[in-house]
């Protein structure tokens, strides 16, 4: 049963058409990511969800129930969502245990503060001031209070903007971590493609005002549904090639696709991710190291093959990093993409 449906939603203003007959649906307990670039409707369509705009056309459904349309408009306090906005916006007046009891009916209140606060793991915190938690306990603290009243889903307006890049993947663990043990469903709103990739349950791209493909992280990074999606999600190696007895023939070889066409000699564009180029002495097409960059975990060896001169990037796991100058011989793991016929470069705007 799916907590969140939204049904063919449009919202403009003026001339400017921000959502285009917007379809999404979200699973009970599940974690949603909507990605997408700066200006691409993300924060439209969190704020109609929110009850905060009301949608021009289309509908929104939670838990069954009809809580937005041009005709039916429920308004925010009565459509049990809870919010976890960009940096947590905690009233600085109010204890950690006052934020969360903010709004909740006192029958019941301090139970239920106790069983929030236990599961963000805050419960001793409740006495501190908001100004005296550090940046991620805020953050679990806001958590807190949208899930007291119990709401049908959670929608989380990139909520870890804020965070120092060391503290962010720890945060982003921990509320997804939370949000399992609730039970919850949630919205995150995101133009991070590695916080949407590896939070989220599934992942909704957002372009040109409506949901271009939506699926599980794996899904959406290994079978784009085309080359500018390709290259939002992630760094790509795209190539001319075309299928032939029902493989795809390019410069790296006769590969394995997703999606090859049905038309033998179809001309196209190959797309492959560069973790999926491996150094291999005994298979591969040949080439030479024309330059490596040292990132930690990690090494981008610059490869210029030999049979045509065409250079791809290859991310290398292996330890230590071919040198500058060696001849190696690469191939490709897995399936790679193909999209028939001319396509544009992939859009790297992040």
């Amino acid at each position: 049963m799916s907590t969140l449906v939204v049904r063919e939603l449009s919202k403009s203003f003026g001339r400017t058409t921000v959502l285009d007959r917007l379809d999404l649906t979200v699973p009970r307990g599940a974690l949603a990511a909507v990605l997408g670039a700066s200006g691409c409707g993300k924060t439209t369509l969190l704020r109609i969800l929110a009850g905060f705009e009301r949608a021009d056309a289309g509908t929104v459904e939670a838990d069954g129930h009809l809580i937005g349309s041009r005709q039916r408009h429920v308004p925010p306090e009565k459509r049990r969502i809870g919010i976890v906005p960009q940096e947590g916006a905690l009233f600085p007046h109010l204890t950690v245990w006052n934020n969360v009891a903010f709004g909740l009916p006192r029958r019941g209140r301090a139970q239920r503060v106790r069983e929030v606060l236990d599961l963000v793991g805050l419960v001793d915190l409740g006495r501190r001031m908001p100004h005296e938690l550090s940046g991620g306990q805020q953050q679990r603290v806001a958590l807190a209070r949208a899930l007291a009243p119990n709401p049908s889903l959670v929608l989380l307006d990139e909520p870890f903007n804020a965070l120092d890049p060391g503290l962010r993947a720890e945060v982003r663990a921990e509320v997804r971590a939370v949000l399992r043990d609730a039970g919850a469903t949630g919205v995150l709103v995101t133009h991070d493609q590695e916080e949407a990739l590896s939070t989220a349950d599934m992942v909704a791209l957002l372009r040109g005002g409506h949901i271009v493909q939506a699926g599980t992280p794996r899904d959406v990074y290994t079978q784009p549904r085309d080359v500018t999606t390709a290259g939002f999600l992630g760094e790509t190696v795209v190539l001319d090639g075309k299928t032939e007895d029902g493989r795809v023939v390019c410069p790296l070889g006769i590969l394995r696709a997703h999606s090859n066409g049905e038309a033998t000699n179809c001309p196209g564009t190959v797309v492959l991710r560069p973790e999926q180029l491996v150094l291999d002495p005994d298979s591969g097409v040949p080439a030479q190291v024309k330059d490596t960059q040292f990132q930690g975990h990690d090494t981008v060896a610059r490869l210029c093959l030999a049979e045509c001169g065409t250079e791809v990037n290859a991310r290398l796991h292996a330890y230590p990093p071919p040198e500058v100058g060696s001849r190696v011989r690469v191939r490709v793991a897995g399936e790679v993409s193909f999209f028939p016929g001319t396509v544009e470069p992939p859009s790297t705007v992040g």
